[in-house]
């Protein structure tokens, strides 16, 4: 049995879900650094650097995003670490990581059904762009940005259970 990192009185799911996040961020990350060190992954017409940075940004601060879950189910999501400066040792406002968290679902769920109706949009036999990319290329997009989907529910249902959790227990100092 695999054993995940949470405290106690989290529920078994929820720590999966937790850890499952940054996971279902990873294959969107790795497709955007093929792209960037210019794996035939996608066509770019004109790459420049300014593009590489943000793609690599982009995949940086994703991660960065993804990785925040699992404070919801972990020690530093009720106590911030002693090494941070000002915050150290306080304890995690329960309502504001719960607001922080499901504002971010909701974001998370507005970029979804966006770049669904773009993704929809592309694939429609009118579009320019499938005279670009082949269709090899596509399939790898849509594998590698699928997962991504699943990062609102999971975020959303990890939030949840930590409102719960953090309203029927105290923080511990």
């Amino acid at each position: 049995m695999m054993r995940l990192k949470a405290l106690p009185g989290v529920p078994r799911w929820a720590a999966i879900a937790a850890h499952a996040v940054p996971l279902v961020v990873l294959p969107s990350g790795l497709w955007r650094i093929a792209l960037t060190f210019r794996a035939p992954v996608a066509r770019v017409d004109d790459p420049t650097i300014g593009l590489a940075v943000y793609q690599l940004g982009l995949t940086v601060l994703a991660e960065l995003l993804a990785f925040l879950t699992l404070g919801l189910v972990r020690e530093w999501g009720e106590v911030f670490p002693r090494r941070l400066p000002f915050l150290g040792g306080r304890p995690v406002a329960a309502r504001g990581a719960t607001f922080a968290a499901l504002s971010g679902a909701f974001g998370l769920t507005a970029l979804t059904c966006w770049f669904t109706y773009v993704a929809l949009a592309d694939f429609a036999p009118y579009s320019p762009s499938h005279l670009t990319e082949s269709t090899l290329q596509k399939t790898l997009f849509l594998v590698c940005y699928l997962p991504l989907v699943a990062w609102a529910p999971l975020l959303t249902a990890v939030a949840i259970a930590y409102h719960r959790r953090r309203r029927l227990t105290p923080t511990r100092p």
